[in-house]
């Protein structure tokens, strides 16, 4: 069989979220599927193609960062290599299709946030998006997200049926795990001249939340003596404005650090280090970070909407996203109580041993066994 990829996900130099999920089940899927011919299209460079093994072909194209070129990157670019490869399946792990194919597709739609807060995109792309993800979820014969909860925002949002989509979730990587008493000693040495820290990890972005995460921290610290910082780690996006006035006018601003992108191996020594982590997200389609600290030994609040429920269980504290008093609570509690602080790490540490890499590359590769003629 010849499955042709759209593979614009494996070149990111900094990998997101669907970059992270692309990486870990293509590699996966190549390597165990070899009596296959795969075709990743790109749309620039690919330095990782040495990861991958012989049966896999790498055909680029002009490049399509900027939403005017999606369209034709989809509807020209992309069915001449279809057509060239004689392509049996095409694999859209960004969700994106190319709508003027035959193709069989499988479209990996992670999350509908577009759909629920336009607001907090650029307009070109939430216009782009929510004009078009509809239309994809239509025309791909399987659709593969990450939560049930995704799942039944794609059947009450999009009208598809449950049964064309699958629930492949997301894993975890190696590299994040416990560390020893005097390694986390050393982080904080490095990163904190030896204070504890909150920690919180994703992109810059609305709504990853974060103006009000700054302002529960700053009511933590006026109404605690607490030494503790906070740690704002990941890239900036758009519409940061609100995110940084925030910080600006906050009285704790010296204890706010923004790392900014670091290595996978720097991230995990990172949450490990951590006194907790925090992720009050108001819009996951599954949320990998939370699931990291909980592989570190890390206590994690995380907010009680979306897929967070889900994908922490019991293992985290949940709060209201959109409450600041609820956060700084939780920052008192995740901060001075060692019993619960105990509790959750260990309910955290069986809680993130249900989700694997291996296990979502099997169950995508099922979605594509059920694509086939």
């Amino acid at each position: 069989m010849k499955i042709a990829v759209n593979a614009r996900m494996l070149t990111q130099r900094n990998p997101s979220g669907i970059g992270r999920y692309a990486q870990e089940t293509l590699k996966r899927i190549t390597d165990r599927h070899r009596e296959h011919e795969f075709l990743f299209i790109v749309d620039r460079p690919f330095p990782g193609r040495s990861a991958y093994p012989e049966n896999v072909a790498v055909a680029r194209t002009f490049p399509s960062f900027h939403p005017l070129l999606w369209y034709p990157w989809f509807e020209f670019a992309v069915p001449l290599m279809l057509k060239k490869f004689g392509a049996d399946l095409f694999l859209s792990v960004d969700g994106f299709c190319c709508l003027s194919t035959t193709v069989p597709t499988i479209a990996v739609i992670h999350d509908l946030n577009f759909h629920h807060y336009p607001e907090d995109m650029p307009v070109l792309i939430s216009r782009y998006y929510n004009h078009f993800f509809p239309q994809f979820a239509k025309k791909a014969k399987v659709i593969a997200t990450v939560s049930e909860y995704s799942k039944r925002d794609i059947v009450t949002s999009y009208g598809e049926p449950p049964g064309k989509i699958t629930v492949t979730y997301n894993g975890v990587g190696k590299a994040f795990r416990p560390l020893l008493e005097e390694e986390r000693k050393n982080v904080r040495e490095e990163l904190t001249g030896g204070a504890p820290y909150f920690l919180s990890v994703g992109a810059i972005h609305p709504r990853k939340n974060l103006a009000r995460l700054l302002e529960a921290f700053e009511k933590f610290k006026k109404e605690t003596t607490a030494r503790t910082k906070l740690v704002l780690l990941g890239p900036r996006l758009f519409k940061t404005g609100e995110v940084f006035q925030t910080w600006q006018r906050i009285s704790h601003k010296s204890d706010v650090l923004f790392p900014g992108i670091v290595s996978e191996e720097r991230l995990a020594r990172i949450y490990g280090g951590a006194h907790a982590f925090f992720f009050v997200s108001y819009f996951e389609g599954f949320g990998i970070p939370a699931i990291e600290a909980m592989s570190c030994d890390v206590p994690v609040v995380a907010a009680d909407r979306t897929s967070l429920p889900e994908v922490c269980g019991d293992a985290a504290l949940l709060v209201d996203p959109f409450s600041v008093n609820a956060i700084t609570e939780a920052m008192k509690a995740v901060c001075f109580d060692e019993t619960l602080r105990k509790n959750i790490v260990e309910i955290g540490r069986a809680q993130s041993k249900l989700f694997g890499w291996e296990r979502t590359a099997d169950l995508l590769w099922e979605a594509v066994e059920r694509s086939l003629p």
